[in-house]
């Protein structure tokens, strides 16, 4: 994946913002990923380390990063040679030269060089921040911090290395896109959206979850997408209710629900939106209630959504609804107040409403401050709101006619300087909209 120069120019600002988060006298060792073998001689499809991607751009197996603020060389990266033999039998190579002209590295250095170069690179700097999530170097580390110090003349400067991670940093700085980040989601979500609305189209009893699964990889890669965001969930009927299902195995029969919960990867951004509807494409009574209890707290929730409110907001709005529709519905009793200040909805929503969105599905980035209290929303987050609701099968607390059933929905949502802008909303949602579509 090569980048352009306006691409450069993006990921330099992003070193120089974490520059600004460091103290004077810092360096910035990140470790790329490496390729994984798979069984025998087969590798998994390689996938860059995303706060390595997300300073560098750089997305080829065996790479790291130098980052020393305050210096005539800011980015140093050590890669991969060009090596011909190498790429007639797997994949192309930037180099070292490819590194500098297309990454906007200030120096490259074969792979090779790294031990020899690391400590003068690291120089007398105090301040060592380092993210080495596979553990590559962990071994050598500490080595690398003392060679200075134990190199130096009795009489010359030794310089004693704080060593800290770095990852709090750069994960926190992730939470708020920047325009580019933002343009990447839209093309992730746009691909989604249409591979939603293309799902419902073609589903019907006798589908396999597996046959729509390949459908949908297959429907977001003509926009773009090279994979998918996270394995795809397409359970139906019981099979929903387990939240992570993933066996993707089972025929699709009259009467069930069908739960998909799948989104594209746009040059390793994701979009992550569910949606669920009949099989058949008709709701039944028992099917329309649930699944309209779940939108409308699904709606209470988003509309929580602006510029400096509580990010736990959205939770008590949507738990509210769906705490007041459990009791409508007689799968509750008790008061209202009961329900809500003794949770007793939690058997029936399982989960939390959200969680970040970007460069992974469930995206990095604390969401308590220093604190401990919530943090604040801010334009240019992007993040999921997903309730549900689900009655399995072997629940013996609720009528038999509610059981085999779960419901989610789920939208993309970026903070807008005056509130919201819900991405994914082209994605049918309401019961109208849903059955239409499938009637076509």
């Amino acid at each position: 994946m090569m980048t352009n120069l306006a691409d450069k120019a993006v990921y330099k600002a992003r070193r120089d913002r974490l520059f600004e988060k460091l103290p004077e006298g810092s360096v910035v060792l990140l470790v790329g990923n490496r390729e994984q073998v798979r069984n025998k001689n087969i590798t998994y499809p390689f996938r860059q380390d995303h706060d390595f991607y997300y300073l560098t751009g750089y997305a080829e197996p065996d790479a790291v990063a130098v980052l020393r603020p305050n210096c005539d060389q800011p980015f140093i990266l050590f890669n991969q040679p060009k090596d011909e033999y190498q790429e007639v039998w797997f994949a192309g190579r930037t180099g070292q030269e490819g590194a500098v002209a297309l990454y906007g590295a200030d120096a490259a250095y074969d792979i090779a060089e790294l031990e020899s170069r690391l400590p003068t690179l690291f120089g007398e700097r105090p301040y060592v921040f380092y993210s080495d999530e596979l553990g590559r170097f962990n071994h050598r580390i500490f080595d690398w911090l003392a060679c200075q110090r134990k190199s130096a003349k009795f009489d010359e400067v030794k310089s004693f290395k704080h060593l800290m991670n770095v990852l709090p940093r750069t994960q926190n700085m992730r939470r708020v896109k920047d325009e580019h980040e933002i343009g990447l989601l839209r093309k992730a979500v746009e691909a989604s959206v249409s591979g939603h609305r293309y799902l419902m189209r073609l589903c019907q009893p006798g589908q396999t979850e597996q046959a729509l699964t390949g459908e949908f990889f297959n429907h977001v890669s003509q926009f773009g997408c090279s994979d998918v965001g996270y394995p795809t969930i397409m359970a139906a009927g019981n099979n929903a209710c387990c939240l992570h299902y993933s066996e993707n195995r089972d025929v699709l029969q009259n009467g069930q629900m069908l739960l998909v919960d799948a989104g594209g990867d746009y040059q390793y951004y994701t979009a992550d939106i569910t949606r669920t509807y009949p099989v058949n494409g008709k709701f039944t009574p028992e099917q329309r209630d649930i699944y309209q209890l779940v939108l409308a707290s699904l709606d209470a929730a988003i509309e929580t959504v602006k510029p400096g409110v509580s990010w736990n907001s959205m939770y008590p709005a949507a738990m509210s609804v769906l705490a007041q529709g459990l009791l409508d519905l007689d799968i509750l009793s008790g008061s209202f107040d009961q329900v809500m200040e003794q949770a007793l909805y939690k058997p029936f929503t399982l989960h939390k409403t959200g969680h970040w969105l970007g460069l992974d599905v469930h995206d990095v980035g604390a969401y308590h401050d220093d604190n401990g209290n919530w943090v604040t929303l801010e334009p240019n987050m992007v993040f999921t709101i997903e309730p549900g609701l689900y009655f399995p099968e072997h629940s013996k607390s609720v009528d038999p006619r509610w059981r085999g059933m779960g419901v989610r929905l789920e939208d993309d949502i970026l903070v807008t300087p005056s509130g919201y802008e819900n991405l994914s909303v082209g994605a049918p949602r309401s019961i109208g909209d849903i059955e239409s579509l499938m009637a076509k």
